[in-house]
């Protein structure tokens, strides 16, 4: 039987993602040792660096009773030219469950077409579903069902833009996205949520009556040659205090950090009262918790 991956949310039903939410959330208030993955070995394969998705999975397996064997591009044959469909081959007779973490979204498919346990994607080009869950966790344990809400996207057309695209389907609420022309999400994406997506380029239109405004940074990993031209693109979609006050009084902020105060956001939106960054940050680790336990569970 083939194993189930997780590559974009759309790979799990809305049953299966409100599912995974409220177990996040259970293991989030669990005090009791849990450990239903004990002697299940996770294996993280980061082409990409990074801080929340490397420190929560490594954390999250651990206290779910495993251990994690972490590989960077030097630490393994695929830096030396290893075809991806060997090393997924190899590795998935020893380990049981694989995180991914690359360029091009391509490459996690392909992984996971010849892997043998399941494959979460830690971030793609194109995807980054795993910061998705603990966006909507944060967002219930804050304001409760995101359903009906209206989200309001401020940025680039990004890997986290279109991965709200296909939260907004599955767990039914509105997005709408202001972005800089020339930086929108990919057509195709936003022609089949339908009515769940509304693209613009006018920052207040879509911030105004928001429940939730979250934004990214302006240039991601590896576009830091772009840095000067983006900022002259982006400068008129910082979310700041103004911006804030056209969405609903109880509005949340979020960003999937690292933040870059004064770009995409200032700093009193990011350390302010609606901003919930730091809970945000944390259900990381539950929502992938859970999310392993479902998988490899």
């Amino acid at each position: 039987m083939k194993p189930r991956h997780f590559l974009t949310l759309r790979d799990l039903s809305p049953q299966e993602l409100r599912h995974l939410i409220d177990r996040a959330i259970a293991l989030k208030a669990l005090k009791a040792p849990y450990e239903p993955l004990r002697n299940k070995l996770l294996g993280m394969i980061f082409e990409k660096a990074s801080t929340r998705t490397r420190v929560s999975f490594e954390a999250g397996i651990v206290q779910l009773g495993g251990a994690a064997v972490f590989l960077s591009p030097r630490d393994s044959q695929l830096g030396r030219g290893e075809p991806l469909e060997d090393t997924a081959r190899v590795m998935s007779r020893m380990v049981d469950l694989i995180v991914l973490r690359t360029h091009r979204h391509d490459t996690v498919v392909h992984f996971a077409n010849h892997s043998a346990v399941p494959v979460i994607n830690g971030l793609t080009d194109r995807f980054h579903p795993c910061q998705l869950l603990a966006d909507v966790q944060t967002y219930v344990e804050h304001r409760g069902d995101i359903r009906g809400r209206k989200v309001a996207w401020i940025g680039d057309g990004n890997n986290m833009c279109q991965s709200y695209i296909n939260a907004a389907v599955l767990f039914d609420f509105h997005l709408h996205i202001a972005c800089p022309s020339g930086y929108e999400p990919e057509a195709q994406l936003v022609a089949e949520a339908g009515d769940h997506v509304t693209l613009g380029h006018d920052p207040k239109a879509a911030a105004r009556d928001a429940d939730l405004v979250v934004t990214d940074v302006w240039a991601s990993m590896g576009q830091e040659e772009e840095q000067q031209q983006r900022i002259a693109a982006f400068r008129d979609f910082q979310v700041t205090p103004a911006l804030m006050a056209l969405a609903k009084p109880d509005a949340l902020f979020m960003h999937c950090l690292p933040a870059h105060r004064g770009e995409e956001v200032a700093a009193e939106v990011l350390e302010g009262p609606q901003s919930v960054v730091w809970d945000e940050a944390e259900n990381r680790l539950h929502a992938q918790k859970a999310l392993m336990e479902f998988l490899a569970g």
